[in-house]
């Protein structure tokens, strides 16, 4: 696992040394064990490595056997092994063991088409001199990132934005359709970035970019979801469990010492269960927990580590969060709506003294069906509601004063699918966001619809709605937020997060499960719960699902009430001339009594940090310390720590 960055000149403008440093210096958490810069005639290309495989020999940037071909490579390539005997059998020498060199051989057969060989997660950059041509690429389910820019006649690339923020080429300025996207989506919209001119290359793409600056970009795979009927639920059930004991058993693959999240659901669990009957040694666990009960679901992952008797490690979080919260706007890179960013760090960090590698188990609600709104938006599917009605309906809601009780149900009724799905998704309605945002920006903001990808995408289906629903989140959710939040969360403490359940091969296979095998009248997932039969406990198994929640509202109504409100309505926040700050003072009222508007106020204080540390030009920050002095090293007692985050705090450096 690393971090990549480079620069090709387009106009003979040279690169240099201090520029790639520096790029690389922003991201020095995505790889604390080494670096290197790689330097010729219009490029220059960096990275920071984070040591997994062959870690005497695996330095980069690695290059062919002439030296005319280079990369620079973030990820895990889980087949390097097949891929390297077969191109050894075609005459290319290596001179690593790492994964990272079968790309440079794989680009001189196949060209760009070497990603259709590649099963893993990655982001990498190939420079080939002969031809003096840039080749980007990004995994198919986007678990690894890759932003880039074209400015002062150079074209720019890393792995997160804030490497491009470190040359003074590029303007710090607001993409308003992004803030647009992230008020109603928790996140800013696909192949964009929350900066003007910065862009993210989407999953599952390639770009090219030659010297002469032309710059052509593709889609080289995509899911579709195809049922397939001429299969009983057996044959799924017995396929499903053989292709997930491969996935799992390629992520074990590690010259570093190795673990699991397990947060006591279904999917974490299933993957646990797995690398318990695959694995040498016992499994490492780590789970977290909240004070408050109605939160904590400690003692399922208990249960689970118990049943495969793991060497298990909690973490309960108590609501003393402030200095966490003041550092998750540099390790997010991007302000993102979606709180569990808090215990996703906070268990990174406690696994982080213990291994290197952590498995996880997102994407299971994704490509078995696993989400509550999928079976609450087939039901509203299956129950037409005539225009006329949905006519009356929007009158009555537009009749009801802001605030009053019934008024979103109304409006929701009103409208018909798939607008209803995404108006079940958003955060800020227009309304709404006629009286957050000042008129200035409103005028910034229209002519945007940040409904437009999901209508297309949603637009798209044949046959079954569950289907439409899934595709939408496997193209959205999960890159946009789920994985942009565990990559970073867990590279902020520099360990590599693999995702069993994500295997491009077992999300081919699951996109063809007929869509009654996956959601049964109220009941979700219910073909892995079936295929699950006899591995995990029938606890875990029968288990009402719930999400990764967190006790913000609490929070928020007691210790955090003072923060919040000194941010959000400073002086500093008021002389953006974003926001009316009266319409936010009015939500905090809100929220203190009672309603739940957790979302709302957390997307509104991730984006006001990410301006203070970004926009502001503060300086880039130093990791902390010791946080890499005993990686390798497992010293702690197994068992309970109850964080007190003020007190952890003294291990790290300020900003």
């Amino acid at each position: 696992m690393c971090g990549i960055s480079g620069i090709v000149s387009l106009q003979g403008r040279p690169v240099s040394h201090e520029e790639i440093e520096a790029m690389c210096s922003a991201i020095v958490h995505r790889g604390p064990d080494d670096w290197g810069v790689y330097l010729g005639p219009n490029i220059g290309l960096g990275m920071r490595r984070l040591s997994i495989i062959d870690i005497k020999t695996g330095q980069q940037p690695v290059h062919n056997e002439d030296k005319t071909v280079w990369v620079v490579f973030n990820g895990e390539i889980y087949n390097f092994r097949e891929l390297r005997r077969a191109l050894e059998q075609q005459g290319h020498r290596f001179y690593t063991e790492t994964d990272t060199e079968v790309i440079v051989h794989l680009y001189e057969e196949y060209g760009r088409k070497c990603v259709d060989r590649l099963r893993g997660m990655f982001a990498f950059a190939l420079w080939d001199c002969r031809n003096e041509t840039l080749l980007l690429a990004r995994d198919r389910m986007g678990k690894k990132p890759l932003h880039y820019a074209r400015c002062g006649g150079r074209f720019l690339f890393g792995s997160e934005l804030k490497s491009l923020l470190q040359l003074p080429d590029v303007d710090r300025v607001l993409n308003w359709k992004a803030v647009s996207h992230l008020f109603t989506f928790l996140c800013t919209p696909p192949g964009e970035s929350i900066v003007e001119g910065i862009y993210k290359l989407p999953p599952g793409s390639i770009l090219t970019v030659s010297a002469r600056g032309d710059v052509q970009t593709e889609r080289y795979w995509a899911c579709e979801f195809n049922p397939d009927y001429s299969h009983g639920e057996h044959y799924f059930v017995e396929r499903l469990r053989e292709i997930l004991e491969e996935s799992v058993r390629l992520r074990l693959v590690s010259d570093v010492p190795l673990g699991a999240f397990l947060s006591g659901g279904i999917d974490s669990s299933a993957v646990v269960a797995l690398m318990s009957r695959l694995s040498p040694g016992r499994v490492k666990t780590f789970s977290i927990g909240f004070a408050e009960e109605e939160f904590n679901e400690l003692a399922y992952a208990r249960l689970v580590a118990d049943r495969f008797d793991t060497e298990h490690h909690e973490l309960v979080v108590e609501p003393d969060i402030v200095p966490v919260i003041e550092d998750l706007a540099w390790y997010l890179d991007e302000p993102l709506g979606d709180s569990s960013v808090i215990p996703t760090y906070l268990v990174s960090k406690l696994a982080s003294e213990h291994v290197t590698v952590l498995l996880s188990g997102d994407g299971g609600d994704e490509i078995f069906g696993g989400y509550d709104k999928y079976v609450k938006s087939e039901a509203e599917q299956n129950r037409s509601i005539p225009a006329p009605v949905r006519f009356m309906l929007r009158l009555l809601a537009d009749g009801l004063p802001d605030g009053a009780r019934g008024r979103h149900f109304l409006r929701h009724a009103s409208l018909k699918e798939p607008e209803r799905y995404l108006d079940g998704l958003t955060l800020f309605r227009a309304d709404e966001k006629q009286k957050l945002f000042r008129k200035e920006v409103l005028e910034q903001l229209s002519g945007y619809n940040p409904w437009q990808h999901g209508l297309e995408l949603l637009g798209k289906r044949n046959g079954s709605w569950l289907s439409a629903m899934q595709q939408f989140d496997l193209d959205s959710y999960l890159p946009l937020d789920i994985l942009t939040k565990v990559d970073r969360m867990s590279m902020a403490h520099s360990i590599e997060t693999r995702a069993p359940l994500l295997d491009h091969k077992l999300v081919e296979f699951a996109a063809t499960i007929p869509p009654d095998l996956k959601v049964r009248g109220t009941a979700t997932k219910a073909i892995f719960k079936r295929a699950m039969k006899g591995i995990l406990p029938e606890e875990i198994i029968d288990r009402p699902k719930r999400g990764f929640a967190i006790p913000l509202g609490h929070w928020f109504r007691g210790g955090l009430g003072n923060f919040v409100r000194d941010l959000l309505l400073s002086d500093r926040c008021r002389s953006r001339g974003i926001f009316d700050l009266k319409y936010i003072e009015n939500l905090l009222e809100l929220q203190n009594k009672g309603r739940e508007l957790d979302l709302h106020i957390w997307t509104l204080i991730s984006f006001e940090l990410w301006c203070r540390t970004f926009l502001d030009r503060r300086p880039v920050p130093r990791p902390p310390r010791g946080l890499h002095e005993s990686r390798h090293q497992d010293t702690r007692t197994p068992g309970r720590t109850v964080l007190t985050t003020h007190n952890s705090r003294g291990d790290c450096s300020a900003l």
